[in-house]
């Protein structure tokens, strides 16, 4: 982009281009849900498959070239000249900013600049926006004030002109319990817990038969990154390396085998000595929380992109319900499903 991509712009020309990007009909609009997750960046129009952008970013000095960009590791550039490479590209910078440790909210306009891919051969159109987080009635004023209106941006060499016409902010879990309700995993009656275990924080929802949430709890902390910054610290891997782990390359390690990055080693042969108290500590908040409602409780549902490391625990267990695809359950649920629409049934499995 140039740097003067948007400075030429006077107020005139912006509300021309404002006024004409809001005149498209509004059932032309993409629509577009999005689960900006501390681990992943979660996206769906609601055509094949959702899409994932790691949510690692480096923020490039003037002067300095990036590294090959790909639309799962988008380079985006900003107005003022600053420029923001995301996902698995961004391991190849020194010092990554990982969203994991950092307040997510504030990233909201960031995080959707790199998961705006082009729309029917186009970079301008409105657009109409699903998206969830752990607390809305904390957070969704801020979330929609940095969304809504006209955003204008570079992403991968193209230039952006968007106008965000609607934000819909949800209970973050809420998209996967719908996503099961229309998978048959959820019963008629009683109450469902949701479990959402994601990369920072994991969470639950207390759902009654009408889809009416009647208690919740959200752990800003406890999630993969927990279990990932206990694992950093253990002297076999840490004595071997010759030098700290990294907690989030250890989260990247529970995708691909255990290994620590191209090391080849493997936190594998001890990982039940760290995986055995998280577990044991999400489950055991669960059922002090919820002990009144236990009796009327028919259904637990898990789900978060978290879910693969205490799959195999839940086998057998009459009342768990583990999503498949766990990692999409909740930006799927989040993207409207209108009359005569056919969902995709993926394969899923009651355990």
């Amino acid at each position: 982009m140039t740097t003067t991509i948007r400075q030429a712009r006077t107020k005139k020309d912006q509300a021309v281009s404002v006024a004409s990007i809001s005149s498209v009909n509004p059932t032309t609009a993409r629509v577009l849900a999005l689960d900006a997750g501390n681990y992943d960046l979660k996206f769906w129009d609601g055509g094949g498959h959702p899409k994932a952008i790691r949510s690692v970013r480096f923020r490039l000095p003037q002067g300095r070239d990036s590294v090959r960009y790909s639309d799962a590791s988008p380079l985006i550039e900003l107005s003022d000249g600053s420029r923001y490479h995301f996902g698995a590209q961004a391991y190849k910078y020194r010092r990554q900013q990982q969203t994991v440790i950092e307040n997510k909210v504030d990233l909201a306009k960031l995080h959707l600049y790199a998961c705006l891919e082009p729309w029917e051969d186009s970079t301008e159109f409105p657009l109409h926006l699903y998206v969830s987080t752990p607390e809305p009635a904390k957070n969704q004023d801020a979330i929609q004030k940095q969304l809504l209106g006209l955003h204008e941006f570079r992403r991968n060499d193209l230039d952006y002109r968007i106008m965000v016409e609607r934000v819909e902010v949800e209970r973050e879990g809420m998209g996967a319990y719908r996503y099961a309700q229309r998978l048959g995993l959820i019963p008629d009656s009683g109450y469902t817990i949701v479990i959402d275990i994601g990369g920072g924080t994991w969470l639950t929802r207390l759902v009654d038969a009408e889809s009416e949430v009647i208690d919740e709890n959200v752990m800003d902390r406890g999630g993969a990154y927990e279990l990932a910054t206990s694992i950093s610290f253990d002297k076999r891997l840490t004595d071997v390396l010759g030098t700290t782990a990294d907690p989030s390359v250890v989260m990247d390690g529970f995708r691909s085998g255990h290994t620590y990055a191209d090391t080849g080693l493997s936190w594998s042969p001890w990982l039940e000595e760290h995986l055995d108290p998280w577990f044991k500590g999400i489950f055991q908040t669960v059922r002090a929380q919820y002990t009144p409602y236990m009796a009327r409780v028919t259904r637990f549902l898990v789900t978060g992109g978290s879910t693969h490391l205490i799959s195999e625990r839940l086998q057998g267990r009459r009342l768990f319900a583990v999503m498949s695809d766990p990692q999409f359950a909740n930006v799927r649920g989040l993207f409207p499903m209108h009359n005569g629409t056919q969902l995709s049934m993926e394969r899923n499995y009651i355990i």
